[in-house]
C-alpha cells in the first residue's frame, strides 16, 4: 500500500492563518501542470508498492481546471501500478463547487471530497479571510450529495476569539445534521509570519484563547461520541468505514510519493521535500532535475516519529512493534518512560498498546516528546 500526495500551489486569495505553501497569482499553472505531469515520470520508481491511495491538496486544488486533473490522474496510471479500489480524494473550497464541477471530478475518477469548510458562520469567515461565505458553506454539501458524492469529509477550526461556545456546537450540529461522514476539527494555530500573527502582533485582530480552544476540544469529543463518530486520529472523526485512507497511511509509516512544489516523500528510511518555488520548481523539472532535499533518517528517528504519530490514533503506540523493529532496550525505556503517564491518566495501557486517553489527547505532543528516544 503506497500513497501519491499532489500539491497544487495556487489560491483565489490568502487565507490570514495558512502558513503552506501557495500563490495567489495563477500565471505560472500551466506551466506548473507540465511539470508536475513531468516530475511523474521522473519520480515513477520512488515507490515500489502499487498506489492505494492519491490526494489532491494545496493550496487549493479545486481551482485546477478539471481538464488538467484529468491529465494528472491519466499519467499517474500510465506510470505506475494504481488499484482497483484507489480513493482519490479533492480538497476543495465550498465557492468552487458547483453542479458542473462535480460532474467533471466524477469523470476524473475523483471519488472523495475535502472540504474547507472551516466555519458555518460568517463572522468567522470573514476573520480567517475565507474566500467563501455561510450560505456557500452549506450549499455546497447539498450540491456534493446531488451529485453522488457521499465519501465527504470536512474541515472545521475552533477556538478563534469569533467563536463562541453556543456556535461551535451548532457548527457541529450543522455537519451531523448534514450527514457528513468524516470531520478534521483544529484549533487554530498562530504561525509565526502568516498574515494573521502580523495582526495579532499590531493588534488589530485578537489573539487566540488556549483554555477556550481546550474546552472546544473537550466539547468535541463528547459530542462527535454521542453522534456515533470514531476518533480514530486526535483531529480526525469519522463513522466506522470512513476514515481516510489517505491520511491514515501517513499515521501508520506506509510510504508516499509528494508531487509539486514543497511536497514530502517518504520511502521508509528517508525523507525527501521538493524546494517551495512555483518558478524554481518548474525550471529544475524542466532540466529533468527533481529540486529536493533528502534526509536519511536514523533508527531512534524512525522510533521517534512511529511515537509522534501512533500515539495521534486511537490504536496507539504498540510496544510488540517496538520490541520488534527497534529491540528491548528500547522498549524499556519507552515503558519506564510511560508510567507516569500512566499514573495520571493521561495514557492506558491496552492490550501492549499505549493509548492516550481523554485528558491524555490534551497533552499529547508533551507526553510523544517525554517519550522520543534521545
Amino acid at each position: 500500500m503506497a500513497g501519491i500526495y499532489i500539491h497544487i500551489p495556487f489560491c483565489k486569495k490568502a487565507c490570514h492563518y495558512c502558513n503552506f505553501h501557495f500563490s495567489t497569482s495563477n500565471r505560472l499553472q500551466q506551466d506548473f501542470v507540465a511539470a508536475l505531469l513531468q516530475e511523474i515520470e521522473l519520480r515513477k520508481t520512488y515507490i515500489t508498492e502499487p498506489v492505494s491511495t492519491i490526494y489532491f491538496g494545496g493550496g487549493t486544488p479545486s481551482i485546477l481546471p478539471s481538464i488538467d486533473i484529468k491529465r494528472i490522474l491519466t499519467k499517474i496510471a500510465e506510470e505506475c501500478k494504481v488499484d482497483e479500489g484507489i480513493e482519490i480524494t479533492l480538497e476543495a473550497n465550498p465557492d468552487d463547487i458547483t453542479k458542473e464541477k462535480l460532474q467533471e471530478w466524477r469523470e476524473c475518477g475523483i471519488n472523495r471530497l475535502s472540504i474547507g469548510i472551516q466555519s458555518f458562520f460568517e463572522e468567522d469567515l470573514a476573520w480567517m479571510n475565507r474566500a467563501h461565505n455561510a450560505h456557500q458553506a452549506a450549499h455546497c454539501i447539498q450540491l456534493a450529495h446531488n451529485a453522488g458524492f457521499y465519501n465527504l469529509t470536512i474541515d472545521l477550526i475552533y477556538g478563534t476569539p469569533t467563536l463562541s461556545d453556543e456556535n461551535w456546537k451548532k457548527n457541529v450540529d450543522t455537519a451531523i445534521a448534514l450527514n457528513i461522514p468524516h470531520l478534521s476539527c483544529y484549533a487554530l494555530t498562530v504561525e509565526p509570519k502568516t498574515a494573521l500573527d502580523k495582526l495579532i502582533q499590531q493588534n488589530k485582530l485578537a489573539n487566540v484563547d488556549n483554555e477556550k480552544q481546550a474546552r472546544h476540544f473537550e466539547l468535541l469529543m463528547t459530542w462527535m461520541k454521542d453522534a456515533g463518530y470514531e476518533h480514530y486520529e486526535i483531529s480526525n472523526f469519522a463513522k466506522p468505514g470512513f476514515r481516510s485512507k489517505h491520511n491514515s497511511s501517513y499515521w501508520q509509516g506506509k510510504p508516499y510519493l509528494g508531487l509539486g512544489p514543497s511536497a514530502h516523500s517518504f520511502n521508509g528510511y528517508s525523507r525527501q521535500w521538493n524546494i517551495a518555488n512555483n518558478a524554481l520548481y518548474i525550471q529544475s523539472i524542466s532540466k529533468s532535475e527533481v529540486p529536493a532535499e533528502e534526509e536519511i533518517l536514523t533508527k531512534e528517528q524512525r522510533l521517534n516519529e512511529y511515537i509522534m504519530t501512533s500515539l495521534r490514533t486511537m490504536e496507539g503506540i504498540s510496544l510488540y512493534k517496538v520490541l520488534e523493529d527497534f529491540g528491548e532496550d528500547k522498549y524499556r525505556t519507552i515503558l519506564k518512560t510511560a508510567s507516569s503517564h500512566l499514573q495520571h491518566n493521561h495514557l492506558t495501557l491496552e492490550n501492549d498498546h499505549l493509548i492516550t486517553t481523554a485528558e491524555g489527547k490534551l497533552l499529547a505532543d508533551g507526553i510523544a516528546a517525554d517519550l522520543f528516544i534521545l
